[in-house]
Formats: structure tokens, sequence, C-alpha cells
């Protein structure tokens, strides 16, 4: 189970925006790029579990 994290986590950073390399504010932050903040600190915990 944890190889499938991995292998999620390096598709999250070779397709996903990084949004903390724009230096974008989570108080302005929308919706849709919270649940990508989200997604992508669960997968990556997950991955290092």
């Amino acid at each position: 189970m944890k190889r499938i994290f991995q292998i999620l986590a390096y598709l999250n950073k070779l397709i996903l925006p990084s949004l903390t390399k724009k230096g974008l504010d989570p108080v302005k932050a929308s919706k849709f790029q919270l649940v990508l903040i989200g997604w992508r600190y669960y997968i990556t915990k997950s991955s290092l579990d």
C-alpha cells in the first residue's frame, strides 16, 4: 500500500502545480486550491508513513 502512495506522490510532483513556490497565501486560496493542498498533504504524509 505504501508503494501506491509513493507513486501517487511522484505523479503529484510531476502533474500538480506547486502552490507554495508561487507564494500562495493559504488564507486567500480558493476552495479548489485548498483541496489541492489537502490532497498533496494527504498523499505525501501517507507515502512517508
